[in-house]
């Protein structure tokens, strides 16, 4: 019978303790992005926080209308009073958040980001149970929509929230 031996390699050399490995290289990458970042001019307002305010306060504004119009989905009163209260709350929040994004306030863009979030997954979740094409489309057409302005934001975001560079005087 054969016997097995022992191999009598030496067992690997032991690295030498990094700094942090991953994480090093990952806040390295950080600290790179956020210094190719130009922070904003006074009165600036990134395009994707434009777009995203005009968005906001067009959304309002047609939930308004829909609201002046009675256009509510609702079958009973009580429901009428439910839907008309969460739409005119919805609406004060839109124009809410679209005065604080014209503004570039970060709050208001985080609101918008939140907003975008909600609508990104509510809208996937709607894709599972579709009816037809042309609404399928319509849910495609809103969640490709509100997830760009999501992604857009993100970098619009950082800029506001940026601390001012102290000017390098030599």
């Amino acid at each position: 019978m054969a016997r097995k031996r022992k191999s009598r390699r030496q067992p690997p050399a032991a690295k030498p303790p990094s700094s942090g490995g991953g994480y090093a290289r990952s806040r390295e990458k950080s600290e790179a992005a956020r210094a190719a970042l130009k922070p904003l001019e006074p009165g600036e307002r990134p395009t994707a926080v434009t777009v995203g305010a005009i968005a906001a306060m067009l959304l309002a504004a047609a939930n308004l209308i829909a609201v002046v119009a009675g256009w509510d989905g609702a079958a009973g009163e009580d429901d009428r009073a439910r839907a008309l209260a969460g739409s005119i709350l919805v609406t004060g929040l839109l124009a809410v958040v679209a005065w604080g994004m014209w503004q570039a306030k970060y709050w208001a863009v985080l609101g918008m980001q939140t907003l975008l979030a909600l609508t990104v997954i509510a809208t996937a979740l709607g894709l599972v149970t579709v009816g037809n094409l042309g609404n399928a489309i319509v849910l495609v057409v809103i969640l490709v929509a509100a997830g760009t302005l999501f992604w857009f934001m993100v970098k619009a975001m950082a800029r506001i929230q940026m601390p001012e560079r102290p000017s390098r005087a030599r």
